[in-house]
Order: structure tokens, then C-alpha cells, then sequence
């Protein structure tokens, strides 16, 4: 049972998309910060901050760690926070007399952001592989079918007769214009989140800026001048992509459901969902939960709007906050990405571009 419909055990078969929520799994969670906190150590050793033995202390031992889950779930219900119960079990493992180089000059919400940042760097190429082969789908679909006259639709009502292409573009071109938004997007992203306990590194002196930059390097993200802790307009810039790709793909989802209607039939879908009671029926379900998901990231992206508002230098309500909403919205957008590759590889046009 889930009180979540992307891993529901029924729900989650239409809903659900394993790739994508593999980012946001506890495994990956653990994975990336772990690979944190060996970085660390390896850069500030490099720096001189902690001894090299130390660093390869901690390398060795969490090559292999192995954590105790149900102390990290009392620790985080405890503190907010996985950090602390986490960081305790690493220095538990490193041992003396080096454990107490773990996490060193770092805070919570370096390790957690920054571990982020990597899963979403996974997530949008999840996103930007899927992005670019719908579009090669809806291309070869225009190649085949662009010619066929269709009818035009102006509030619902038949207008003038267009090709097919006319229509087929309009899906295609605002998934191009998204693709290109990710160049940014991703820069916004795919940073460093370093920044200690208020965000200065007071505690690397004049090694921050060196260990910063090494951590930064050893980790594949962009260094920037200061750690990010209560800024969070790139999170909320990727919600809002997410959001209008999944809009977008909700705007094709809608347009086809339409044009599959019985009375209209410009267009014959490769299959549909059954009715349990009325047999003849071929409902177009997959059309139709693109328009959901649509609309439920439409919900949710004003809810990331609010994450914005940090009080000082680190706020828990509205961290928790973007904990809730992103990983939904980024699991809605990646099965959408899926649902619609799969209309497009098998609808066909048949064309009436007659008023009704």
C-alpha cells in the first residue's frame, strides 16, 4: 500500500515510471552521499585541511559501508534531517583516530543539496533522451502522415481544413523550445552546494575557496562563489520545466483524445483501455492520463514557489517542502515523456477535413 500513486501497487502501473524514480530512491539517496563525503575528505586533503591517511581512511571505509536504515529513519524523525544519524554511523566506521575528519567544515545541507544536485543531473538526461526521441517520433510521423487533410478546430468547433503537419508541429515545436531550455537549466542545477554551517565555510579559513573547487571538480558539478543553502530559484526553475513539458505534453494528450472521439475519428490510436461495461469501447486512456499529469504538475509547481521562501540562511518548512513536491513532479514528467512515445509510435491519421 502507498499513499503516493506513482509506486501504488495498481496506480502505480499507469502512473508509475521506475527509471525516473530510481533518482529519488533511498539507494541512490545513500549512494550520492556517501560519494559527498569521500570527495570531501580526498579534497581537503589535497588542501592540506585533514592528513592524507585520514582521507584514505574514509575512502576505504565507505567503499563498503553498510548503514542501519531504521536509525537513520529515528534520526531523521528526530532531527529533521538524515545528516546527523548518517554522519554519526561514517565516523563510527572510519574508527580512530580518523573518524573525526568526516563531514569536516561541512553542514546537513551540504550533503543533502549537493547529493541532489548529482540525481538531478541523472534525472534530466533521463528526460532529455526521452524529450529527444519523441521528437524524432512525431517527425517521422509528420514525414508519413503530414499530408493528410484534417479538420481544424477553433473552441471546440470545426473551422477550416489543415494538413496534418499543422497539428503534428504543434506537438513537436514546443518540445524543441524545451529541449533548448535545458542548456540553462541544467547550468542552474548542476552546482556545488558547499557552504558549511552558514553558508561561509568559516570553518576551512582561507582553504574553503581551494576545497570548494577541488569538491566541485571531483563531483562533476559547476563551483559557484557561495553555497546556494537559501536560494532556490534553479530548483524552482526546474519545476517550472517540468511543468510545461509535461503541459505541453498534456496539450497532444488532449488534442488526440479529441480527435479519436468516435464522432470525429481524424485519428485511430494503436489501443486503449476497456470498459467493464460496455465492451465496444476503446477509451483512450493513455491520452487521457497525459492531461492529468498535466494538470496535477500544474498543481504542484506553485507549491515549489512557496520553497522560495526561506527565512535567514536555512529554513526547514521550506526544504521539506520541496522534499514533497519535486521528486512527484519529476516522476509525472518522466512517465508522460513515456505515455507520449508511445501514442505517437502507434496513432495514425485517417483524415476528414470535412466541417461536421
Amino acid at each position: 500500500m502507498s499513499v503516493s500513486p506513482f509506486d501504488h501497487p495498481l496506480l502505480g502501473g499507469l502512473l508509475g515510471d521506475e527509471e525516473a524514480a530510481h533518482c529519488f530512491s533511498v539507494e541512490a539517496e545513500i549512494a550520492a552521499m556517501v560519494r559527498f563525503e569521500m570527495a570531501l575528505a580526498q579534497a581537503e586533503a589535497e588542501e592540506g585541511v585533514i592528513p592524507a591517511e585520514a582521507a584514505e581512511a574514509i575512502t576505504t571505509a565507505l567503499s563498503t559501508a553498510n548503514f542501519d536504515m531504521a536509525a537513520l529513519r529515528r534520526g531523521t524523525a528526530r532531527d529533521g534531517v538524515v545528516v546527523p544519524e548518517f554522519v554519526r554511523q561514517l565516523r563510527a566506521l572510519v574508527g580512530e583516530p580518523h573518524g573525526a575528519s568526516v563531514h569536516f567544515g561541512a553542514t546537513s545541507q551540504d550533503v543533502i543539496d549537493t547529493g541532489l544536485a548529482r540525481r538531478l543531473v541523472e534525472l534530466l538526461a533521463i528526460l532529455g533522451g526521452r524529450l529527444d526521441h519523441l521528437v524524432e517520433r512525431l517527425s517521422l510521423l509528420e514525414e508519413r502522415q503530414g499530408g493528410i487533410q484534417t479538420m481544424a478546430h477553433t473552441r471546440m468547433q470545426a473551422a477550416l481544413p489543415v494538413a496534418a503537419a499543422r497539428k503534428i508541429r504543434s506537438w513537436r515545436e514546443p518540445l524543441l523550445r524545451h529541449r533548448d531550455r535545458m542548456t540553462v537549466l541544467e547550468n542552474e542545477i548542476a552546482i556545488l552546494h558547499f557552504g558549511g554551517a552558514v553558508g561561509a565555510l568559516d570553518e576551512l579559513g582561507d582553504k574553503g575557496v581551494g576545497v570548494s573547487r577541488r569538491l566541485a571538480s571531483k563531483l562533476g558539478l559547476g563551483a559557484v562563489i557561495r553555497a546556494r543553502h537559501s536560494e532556490r530559484d534553479g530548483q524552482v526553475a526546474l519545476a517550472n520545466w517540468l511543468s510545461m513539458v509535461s503541459g505541453s505534453l498534456g496539450k497532444m494528450g488532449q488534442d488526440m483524445a479529441l480527435l479519436a472521439q468516435t464522432e470525429v475519428g481524424e485519428i485511430k490510436l494503436a489501443s486503449g483501455g476497456g470498459s467493464s461495461a460496455m465492451p465496444h469501447k476503446v477509451n483512450p486512456v493513455g491520452a487521457e492520463t497525459l492531461v492529468a499529469l498535466a494538470r496535477f504538475n500544474a498543481t504542484l509547481v506553485s507549491a515549489m514557489h512557496h520553497s522560495l521562501v526561506h527565512e535567514g540562511e536555512r529554513s526547514g518548512a521550506a526544504w521539506t517542502l520541496e522534499w514533497m513536491v519535486l521528486p512527484q513532479m519529476s516522476v509525472a514528467t518522466a512517465t508522460a515523456l513515456r505515455l507520449a512515445d508511445g501514442l505517437v509510435d502507434g496513432m495514425e491519421f485517417v483524415g476528414t477535413a470535412k466541417p461536421h
